[in-house]
């Protein structure tokens, strides 16, 4: 429904009456409050909202949000594609170009009634069956973004000079399942994400406070670490992005290499997913901005089709030690309770129906 009211929502923190939007990161240091969307591949929408308000989040309402069937979802890697990238990226991994690559796949579905779909409800129905620390809405129909995600994983929390970092590798059912190459994996990007803040942080600032906590959350657990710095006095938010995106967790390291595999091997563009979502408050110097991961988004200009589609994108990061199969596992356990929320079908109680 493009008649939707632009809306931002982060948690308990609602943001109306759109004032601007622009793609230059140094706005985000001048006045405001802004609301933030980095695609995956570059493209920055930043939205400046003149009113600010707590409020709890919405109670879900019945038949507000209309999800696609359970069975329409598509992948751009099926699951024969999937194994076989895993393997490709282990061959690269051998060549020693690379230690670590995140996988990912994008999971597409028509809505029954697109016109009418609002991101918003969305939100409320994930807030209901899979809470989220950094869940929220970004929805400007006229500006091309229309999100609602559940992440669980900080990209980038500012406060003044001080920025912090939760990046998440090492996905199990039960703290159980993690294994040996999950924490290596954890370590490693750890490693990437505090080169990547030093670049902008004063020498000798840059430490982890936590690595490798297990963290739960509805139907999974975590490893998760924490990265802090002080950045250095000149630089702002669009030092910070140049210096950390991608996010670290989400492409492998190095990051160079792995961004050029992820160009080879993945077949359609990751979007909003694996970006950065979130707000940026420059009025007082704060900002967070979490991992662009169990994301839903409208994609209104679908080419093939002409369909509007609602997509979703999981991954895995893959190391030597990967084993395909299970690699292709993790990525439907990402998805499964995400997208049965969306299509409908998954009940507060904590079963899926059918």
């Amino acid at each position: 429904m493009h008649d939707l009211a632009p809306l931002a929502r982060f948690g308990r923190l609602v943001a109306s009456d759109l004032r601007d939007v622009t793609s230059d990161p140094a706005a985000l240091d001048s006045a405001g409050f802004w609301a933030v969307a980095a695609d995956f591949e570059g493209r920055l929408t930043c939205a400046r909202f003149g009113t600010v308000r707590t409020e709890p989040v919405p109670e879900p309402v019945p038949g507000q949000w209309r999800g696609p069937a359970a069975d329409d979802w598509t992948s751009s890697l099926d699951r024969a594609a999937y194994i076989a990238g895993v393997r490709r990226i282990r061959e690269h991994i051998a060549a020693g170009e690379v230690y670590q690559a995140n996988l990912c796949r994008i999971l597409s579905a028509p809505l029954p009634d697109p016109a009418a779909a609002d991101m918003d409800a969305l939100t409320a129905l994930l807030a209901r069956g899979n809470p989220a620390p950094y869940a929220g809405t970004i929805r400007l129909p006229s500006h091309g973004v229309e999100i609602a995600t559940a992440s669980p994983e900080l990209y980038l929390r500012r406060d003044g000079y001080t920025v912090e970092s939760g990046p998440i590798k090492g996905t199990g059912r039960t703290a159980e399942d993690l294994l040996d190459k999950d924490h290596a994996e954890n370590v490693m990007i750890v490693d990437l994400v505090r080169n990547d803040l030093g670049r902008v942080s004063a020498p000798g600032t840059v430490s982890v406070p936590a690595l490798c906590a297990v963290e739960a959350h509805p139907g999974l657990v975590h490893l998760v670490s924490t990265v802090r710095s002080e950045l250095t006095p000149k630089a702002g938010w669009k030092d910070l992005l140049e210096a950390t995106f991608p996010p670290g967790s989400v492409t492998g390291a190095p990051k160079s290499s792995a961004l050029k595999i992820i160009e080879a091997l993945e077949t359609a563009p990751r979007g909003p997913y694996c970006g950065g979502i979130g707000w940026v408050d420059a009025d007082r110097g704060t900002g967070e901005l979490a991992v662009g991961i169990r994301t839903f988004w409208l994609d209104r200009t679908a080419h093939t089709t002409g369909t509007p589609l609602l997509r979703f994108g999981t991954g895995a990061g893959i190391t030597w030690g990967s084993d395909p199969e299970r690699e292709w596992q993790e990525t439907e356990l990402k998805a499964s309770r995400l997208l049965a929320v969306a299509s409908g079908v998954y009940e507060a109680s904590g079963r899926t129906a059918g």
